[in-house]
């Protein structure tokens, strides 16, 4: 990963909020845990007074999970960091007071979180072009069993202290061309915007005032739980609606936790990015350390990024946006 210099930079304790837009918190133990670990970091970590609240799979019922969004603007934290994803964030997209969430962000706020978040990032990317921060959530994140991954924690930390400038990665091995050739070109872009998420919940925004109508942008896509031919259906889905032809780049994260089957009959994944890579005239790429893994960087949705590659290295540069 790239970490750039660390010098002239504010490494003081730091303003944490933690609250819950989508669903409940499942592990307590986990929540206890990861509030235990950024504490031991030295942060000031502030929990919503509704963080734990429960109505059937949510954190609470809509108007609960709405008023925790608009405490977490008015928190005046240096980061607002969701305890959990999964589900919820679609359905109260219409109730978010966008102008309030803008001017937290503008007071130096950064919303992090990734999955189900993705529908508000979309949405406030769609609404109001600010940027908001793709990265980890408290339970899954924070809380796990094991130490949290180093690369997510040092990523973290660099938004925090306001050095992360960029993030680095090796390509997958797959031969990129679309004839079968294996030479990965040289790619040099010039900042372009990034944005992008979970496919399913991103595919889920479109012909809504919600999804961001980006042209000649850096887009980045995971998931989590599906099939190679249902992650086709959705970028199908992204290319009849012009979205992938309007992007300079396609970023392919992590997609995990899926079972073949035997019918498939060798098509799996590489078969899904080979496809589009016929589909569309911009490189797609893959293995971007971010999904639902332990070890994922943080990524500014929305921020304009510089992409460059060079024998399978690939580098994604931002700056200071801090």
């Amino acid at each position: 990963m790239h970490h750039p210099d660390h010098c002239g930079h504010d490494h003081g304790p730091k303003h944490i909020y933690i609250y819950s837009p989508a669903s409940a918190v499942r592990d307590k133990a986990a929540f206890r845990r990861a509030l235990a670990r950024l504490e031991a970091l030295g942060h000031e970590v502030e929990v919503d007074a509704d963080a734990l609240a429960r109505h059937t799979r949510f954190a609470g019922d809509d108007a609960t999970r709405l008023a925790a969004v608009h405490r977490a603007a008015a928190s005046g934290a240096d980061v607002a960091l969701i305890a959990r994803a999964a589900y919820g964030c679609t359905r109260i997209l219409p109730g978010i007071q966008y102008k309030k969430v803008a001017r937290a962000i503008e007071r130096g706020t950064r919303f992090v979180g990734m999955s189900d978040f993705t529908a508000f990032q979309c949405a406030v990317l769609a609404r109001t072009g600010a940027i908001t921060w793709a990265g980890p959530s408290l339970e899954i994140d924070w809380g796990s069993k094991d130490e949290p991954d180093e690369i997510m924690a040092a990523c973290f930390d660099d938004l925090l202290t306001g050095h992360g400038e960029g993030t680095g990665w090796r390509l997958g091995r797959e031969r990129p061309g679309a004839d079968g050739s294996a030479a990965m070109p040289e790619i040099h872009l010039k900042p372009a915007p990034l944005w992008g998420g979970n496919l399913a919940v991103l595919t889920s925004l479109i012909g809504t005032p919600y999804f961001p109508q980006i042209k000649g942008g850096i887009l980045f896509l995971e998931d989590i739980g599906e099939h190679p031919y249902r992650i086709e259906r959705m970028l199908t889905q992204l290319l009849y609606a012009g979205v992938l032809a309007r992007q300079k780049a396609v970023l392919l994260g992590q997609f995990t936790q899926y079972r073949l089957a035997a019918h498939d009959k060798g098509y799996r994944l590489q078969s899904v990015v080979d496809w589009l890579r016929t589909r569309i005239k911009a490189p797609v790429l893959t293995n971007l350390p971010f999904g639902h893994v332990p070890t994922k960087v943080l990524l500014p949705v929305g921020a304009p990024v510089s992409l460059a590659v060079q024998d399978r290295e690939a580098l994604l540069v931002w700056g200071h946006l801090h």
